[in-house]
């Protein structure tokens, strides 16, 4: 039997033929020899006007049953659509997806060079949406040696040695979720109270002082709720946190996956599995859940709080949103600085400088022994 084979999508300049790659800075595809910008067929197929929901040529950006999904994902929703090849980093476990002739030497997320041939035991579940890269390199560039420049207990020397020639623009793998909630809650309501009593200081006069009692009584109530595109990062290759510190990523501006949108970007395989996903963000939602039952407790303060939720109407997409990743080494630490592809906000580790903690901790310790020597002198 002949193993059918499909050939890789090109996205042609319609000046002179060259393939064009994605461009952030116009928003279009743009031709890296004569210039020519010409926008991805599916921006081309529709148009949508302002306040609009975005659509495709296939149709608009769909939301799928989590239940029917969890039970089986169909092999028609599999695959890039174009051809691909997939690495894996053995130093920082991250699956990069390239175009075929643009795999690297080194891992762009940490730079290691310990890169293997990795071929998964079934295709991708193909993302459907996804969010184009809007910030340009050189602007990328300014924001982290801005950011770098700003941050407290680094060495001096940082924003020297940490170059941004290792800047990269990645489309990195994001699960979003829907639910509609109902829960229930009961809990035990604070309410305070104050009574006085008298004391004995140390200088032996006889003081009053107010002192504060609970008063509990039995609390119940009902909340709805919906979460609309809660957000589960699938990424192996960049720090889950700073991917939360960079967020949110505007999910309303998605668009229908068009392989032109990562023509030239190294896209990177989520990890995490729709089963994995769905289990964090129930997690997440059970949290938030919680958290809001808590808030409606009336009172000063609550405990035994104790919540049923219902879930109803589940859905999820798989999608990509872009980040800017720059790896770099200092001392024998690799760390990783983040920008939103989107937003332009930032986010890194980076080295401290103890020199800098040490003197911030004096001049904190001698704040304090200020403090306390004036409110001693007052007291007298």
């Amino acid at each position: 039997m002949t193993e059918e084979v499909t050939a890789l999508e090109k996205h042609p300049c319609p000046a002179c033929g060259a393939e064009s790659v994605w461009n952030p800075a116009k928003q279009m595809m743009a031709c890296p020899f004569c210039g020519t910008s010409s926008p991805p067929s599916s921006l081309e197929s529709s148009q949508v006007g302002e306040g609009e929901a975005v659509g495709d040529a296939q149709g608009e950006v769909r939301e799928h049953d989590l239940v029917t999904a969890l039970r089986n994902i169909p092999d028609d929703k599999r695959g890039w659509q174009a051809a691909r090849i997939s690495v894996r980093c053995q130093h920082c476990d991250a699956i990069s997806v390239f175009e075929e002739g643009r795999v690297g030497q080194r891992c762009d997320f940490c730079g290691s060079t310990q890169l293997v041939p990795y071929e998964a035991t079934k295709a991708p579940f193909r993302p459907e949406s996804l969010l184009p890269l809007k910030l340009a390199e050189n602007d990328v560039r300014d924001t982290v040696k801005s950011w770098l420049k700003r941050v407290w207990f680094a060495p001096n020397n940082l924003s020297k040695i940490s170059s941004t020639d290792t800047l990269k623009g990645f489309y990195l793998p994001f699960w979003t979720f829907d639910a509609s909630v109902s829960a229930f809650w009961n809990a035990e309501a604070g309410y305070y109270y104050y009574t006085t009593e008298s004391y004995t200081d140390s200088d032996g006069k006889e003081r009053t002082r107010q002192v504060q009692h609970t008063r509990w009584e039995p609390a119940s109530g009902h909340i709805n709720h919906f979460f609309d595109d809660e957000l589960v990062p699938a990424s192996r290759g960049v720090d889950a946190a700073l991917l939360e510190e960079v967020s949110p990523f505007p999910t309303s501006e998605l668009v229908p996956y068009d392989p032109a949108f990562l023509a030239g970007w190294t896209v990177e395989l989520y990890q995490i599995d729709l089963v994995e996903a769905a289990q964090q963000s129930r997690s997440r939602m059970d949290a938030k859940v919680r958290a809001m039952c808590g808030r409606e407790v009336p009172g000063d303060t609550y405990r035994s709080l104790m919540v049923n939720s219902t879930y109803s109407d589940q859905t999820f997409k798989h999608i990509l949103a872009p980040v800017w990743v720059v790896s770099y080494k200092y001392g024998a630490k690799s760390y990783q600085v983040i920008v939103n592809g989107i937003t332009g906000k930032v986010s890194g580790r980076y080295p401290k400088s103890w020199v800098k903690i040490l003197l911030a901790l004096l001049l904190t310790l001698v704040i304090i022994g200020v403090i306390a020597y004036f409110g001693q002198q007052h007291q007298r």
